[in-house]
């Protein structure tokens, strides 16, 4: 099972958060593909917050590709990879969330080059 933590501290919105949540299960395999998610009531239950916030993130994430929806069965991982995005919006994406993420490391206190020395143990395997 996985979890979402919704920070209300955090100047960003809650749909980002929640979408933030279910791709950071997926990318760790906490969720795999195939794997059916929780209804969009129970999400907002678990979480506390509005249905209406998680209907607009599971249907953004499945116009995305990243989700599912199989009709009077339920909303599902993906088996299949998220349709490919151009090189050239892949790294304007890319850029809006190193942004994103390093404006929060920042606010939070840490400096550059420990969110690298923990993207790499991360990536080594670590648990940091």
């Amino acid at each position: 099972m996985f979890t979402i933590v919704i920070d209300t501290r955090d100047p960003t919105p809650i749909y980002a958060q929640v979408e933030r949540g279910l791709r950071a299960a997926i990318a760790v395999g906490r969720l795999q593909p195939g794997e059916q998610l929780p209804t969009v009531r129970q999400l907002a239950v678990d979480v506390s917050v509005n249905a209406n916030t998680i209907a607009r993130v599971y249907a953004e994430l499945e116009r995305q590709g990243v989700l599912e929806t199989r009709r009077g069965v339920g909303t599902f991982v993906a088996t299949t990879a998220p349709r490919a995005v151009p090189a050239r919006e892949h790294r304007r994406q890319l850029a809006t969330f190193l942004t994103r993420m390093l404006a929060e490391a920042t606010g939070a206190g840490f400096t550059i080059d420990e969110v690298l020395d923990g993207l790499q143990a991360r990536r080594a395997g670590g648990d940091q």
